[in-house]
């Protein structure tokens, strides 16, 4: 039933009694309407259907805001405060490739990680020099593409005049399907995005974009500068993710005039006149995060099992594994959570009991959270993680 209190679904229990109770009125209270009875049933029969339809009722009642929907009825709000759901996105960066001097390597060469992850250039480009640099890009989307400088050396349809490849930085941008979770959490911080000139405004603008994961905005309302250098009256946007010249256009149109946009990233924007303003921005600071585990085995134990314990703490918490296979993990201003790293210890097999502690690579090592500041972003590598597995 739907009242001032909301919807309030029948079950088939509901829905059972209630018949029952009207079979009753009709035709007697020595009516059968036992689980053997024909009455009893046809109205279990009619019930059950009903019950569906109210379960129908009841998600599409749910469907319209935003705690409750799921799935596609999420995906129709979001247009409601400009944002859309970040699909999965391939990783994409640059590849140096050595050869014959002048041969032209056609677009759509593919090159490998040694674990299998493909990439393919995006354009033709000439070995003038006997190499060149040229735009890649992972067949496949998500965050298997994102790979450490160096990982990708193998050239998979081998040329005569192709000697080698390798990426001198390391290629990012790749992510899963933004899932229910996250969106609704991007949806409620872009809410504020009606506005203009105000920090969640700013804020909210930046969300908005499909690329950007996270966003912070710090202001210095003093009139001299803060102990991070920025000046008097202006503020800094730190981003995570997302094109330089994109942000710096969505900075540029939700600002107030004349309040300068502090950072490490500088751009120019053309306002509606064509004339153009610099605008400043920082990236979120990485913060390197380490962590110790001794772990007491049993006999399910894998051979592996150390190195899916580094892995499963790099995936949480987001960084570069051994294979060189970069994580998302966790977004900015998250705090890495104590209780969450024994979680994800715990899921792999044959862990019986363990000791963990963790902390900063600039610190010491705790049996406690480690804090993130709103502008930063915590990232493991293996070489940070010591597992130490015993019977």
């Amino acid at each position: 039933m739907l009242d001032s209190t909301g919807f309030k679904r029948l079950r088939f229990d509901d829905l059972f009694s209630q018949m029952e109770d009207k079979a009753k009125e009709s035709f007697g209270d020595t009516v059968n309407t036992s689980v053997r009875s024909p009455l009893g049933i046809i109205l279990r029969i009619f019930a059950w259907f009903l019950a569906i339809i109210w379960s129908t009722a009841e998600d599409v009642y749910n469907s319209g805001y935003i705690p409750t929907a799921t799935g596609n009825n999420l995906d129709r709000l979001g247009p409601q405060v400009g944002i859309s759901r970040t699909l999965a996105q391939w990783a994409a960066g640059s590849l140096e490739i050595t050869g014959t001097i002048g041969f032209t390597v056609p677009a759509g060469t593919r090159a490998a990680t040694k674990s299998g992850v493909v990439f393919e250039t995006m354009a033709d480009v000439t070995l003038t020099t006997g190499t060149a640099t040229v735009a890649i890009e992972a067949l496949e989307s998500g965050v298997s593409g994102n790979v450490a400088a160096g990982a990708i050396s193998v050239v998979v349809n081998p040329v005569p005049d192709i000697t080698g490849v390798t990426n001198v930085v390391a290629v990012t941008g790749g992510r899963e399907k933004e899932t229910d979770a996250e969106f609704r959490s991007r949806f409620d911080l872009s809410v504020a995005g009606g506005g203009a000139a105000s920090v969640d405004a700013l804020r909210g603008a930046l969300l908005r974009m499909p690329t950007v994961r996270a966003a912070a905005i710090i202001e210095n309302t003093g009139m001299t500068k803060d102990a991070a250098g920025r000046p008097p009256k202006s503020f800094e946007a730190y981003v995570l993710g997302g094109d330089e010249l994109e942000i710096s256009k969505a900075i540029f149109a939700t600002k107030s005039g004349g309040v300068e946009a502090h950072g490490s990233i500088s751009k120019q924007v053309a306002d509606l006149g064509g004339q153009l303003h610099t605008v400043k921005f920082s990236r979120a600071n990485e913060v390197g995060i380490k962590v110790s585990v001794s772990v007491t085995k049993n006999a399910q134990y894998p051979i592996d099992g150390d190195d899916q314990i580094r892995s499963a703490i790099i995936t949480y918490i987001g960084g570069e594994d051994a294979a060189g296979s970069y994580y998302n993990g966790l977004s900015m201003g998250a705090t890495v959570v104590y209780t969450r790293l024994i979680s994800v210890v715990s899921n792999v097999e044959g862990v019986e009991d363990m000791i963990l502690t963790a902390g900063k690579t600039s610190g010491g090592l705790g049996s406690s959270n480690v804090p993130i500041q709103v502008y930063e972003v915590a990232r493991a590598r293996a070489a940070d993680i010591m597992v130490n597995s015993h019977v």
